[in-house]
């Protein structure tokens, strides 16, 4: 057995390091823009009334359930064309057949999904919700519902022009897209520019159209930039290969349960939270938007690994692969851990640029705030951690097990731990906070548990 030189190791890892950051620095910057597009609609709707800002919030949580079941086919994508191209560079066959049968997944899984959304106000309604709130949701909702398919296969293409190497292109396009959100729901909430005033219903339609650009925009981008459009993957739309639908299924439908796994943790233990008053949720709300803003690097490296790892197993590196994932750990433990200290010194500095001055309450809510962050700093290195490993697992092609390990960590763990300090011992805010912290820490030794396993012989 011979050893590695230790040069040319050091400069493979480094090597690594660039591609990585390469790729993931425009994924961050369009999940950033993404979550401006959604923080524009909070503002101008906090402006038009409570009420209005309240249904949208109820109503959202309509759409990115949807959203969460028909998007695990589209990520899929990146992986399967990744490992296309790593075994056979070029292949464009196999690639737009992968990415045209993506567009047809998601396409069919948006109309029963939009179904369920064209009936929110009855299931809000029926869960309990104020029947003014549930209305106002239903009509907000009723207007996204028109542009999920859309947003549903922008996240495909999105998936096609990362795993080729140009994320770029998806970060333009959400760039533009904020413009396109914030001019027009400005137009149709408040009725300016010779727009009709139609409120809630209006920035509904804003958003929809907003996701209709997103994906017109992508096709567009895709056609003008020559090493994606000689991939032609609209070529023979209409004709089926079973073989890439089932395998975008297989993978698809665990990468969805997994998002969701994690999704409702934090939305019940937010619901939980408001049985603690005002305070603790507007502070839970304050750590968590934080913590979910700087969040979005983890996961742009996590995206970018899902690719690396993919390239390097469709060229049966698995010494490559395990290269990939455990250098955008390091990067991602690395940043987050910069963010964790600065997040403990200034805790209170950060809760207090949420809110405004003098009124009622707002100490309380920053020092409670201030805790929140202080957990959050732990919670934040473990979160890195198990998105990372997720999702460099996703490049292996392995999805089935991690869903069951994110279910297994968030439920069986985290939320009985949640529960059991928040509510059994009376901690309130802190007890949930620390159980969410117990609940990714085990996801985080889970998920890179298995890469690492995985990946042994490389």
């Amino acid at each position: 057995m011979t050893l590695e030189n230790p040069a040319l190791r050091r400069t493979r890892w480094l090597a690594e390091a660039r591609a990585l950051l390469i790729l993931a620095a425009p994924m961050a910057g369009s999940q950033l823009a993404q979550m401006a597009i959604m923080t524009t609609d909070v503002v101008l709707l906090g402006r038009l009334s409570r009420e209005a800002l309240a249904a949208a919030a109820i109503g959202n949580t309509v759409f990115y359930f949807a959203w969460l079941i028909g998007s695990g086919p589209g990520m899929a994508v990146a992986p399967v064309v990744a490992q296309i191209l790593g075994a056979r560079p070029g292949d464009r066959r196999h690639v737009r057949a992968t990415v045209r049968m993506g567009l047809w997944v998601t396409m069919l899984a948006a109309l029963p999904l939009m179904l369920i959304m064209l009936n929110a106000r009855w299931i809000l309604s029926h869960l309990g919700q104020d029947p003014d709130l549930a209305a106002g949701a239903g009509v907000f909702v009723s207007m996204l519902a028109i542009g999920l398919p859309f947003a549903l296969g922008y996240q495909a293409l999105r998936s096609f022009t990362a795993a080729l190497g140009k994320p770029m292109a998806a970060l333009w396009v959400m760039l533009a897209a904020i413009v396109v959100n914030g001019v027009l729901g400005y137009g149709l909430i408040f009725g300016v520019w010779g727009l009709p005033k139609l409120g809630l219903l209006g920035s509904g339609l804003a958003t929809a159209v907003s996701s209709i650009f997103q994906f017109v925009a992508m096709v567009v981008v895709i056609w003008l930039t020559p090493s994606l459009r000689v991939y032609r993957i609209f070529r023979r739309a209409h004709r089926p290969v079973p073989v890439r639908v089932r395998e975008l299924i297989r993978l698809g439908v665990p990468i969805s349960m997994t998002m969701i796994f994690e999704a409702m943790l934090f939305n019940t233990m937010t619901l939980v939270m408001g049985t603690f008053g005002a305070v603790a949720v507007a502070a839970h709300q304050i750590a968590l938007n934080f913590a979910s803003i700087t969040f979005m690097v983890p996961l742009g490296l996590g995206m970018a690994s899902t690719v690396r790892v993919g390239l390097a197993v469709g060229r049966d590196d698995m010494a490559g692969a395990r290269r990939a994932g455990v250098t955008a750990m390091v990067l991602s433990v690395g940043f987050i851990s910069v963010v964790a200290v600065f997040m403990v010194l200034f805790g209170k500095e950060i809760a207090a640029l949420y809110l405004g001055s003098g009124r009622a309450g707002d100490d309380q809510v920053i020092a409670l705030g201030a805790q929140f962050l202080l957990i959050a700093a732990a919670f934040q290195v473990f979160d890195a951690l198990q998105v990372v490993g997720a999702q460099a697992l996703r490049g292996l092609k392995d999805a089935r097990v991690p869903m069951i390990l994110a279910g297994v960590s968030y439920w069986l763990v985290g939320a009985p731990v949640c529960i059991l300090l928040g509510i059994g011992m009376k901690m309130q805010g802190l007890g949930i906070w620390i159980g969410l912290a117990v609940g990714l820490a085990v996801a985080a030794v889970a998920m890179t548990w298995r890469f690492a396993r995985i990946t042994r012989s490389g």
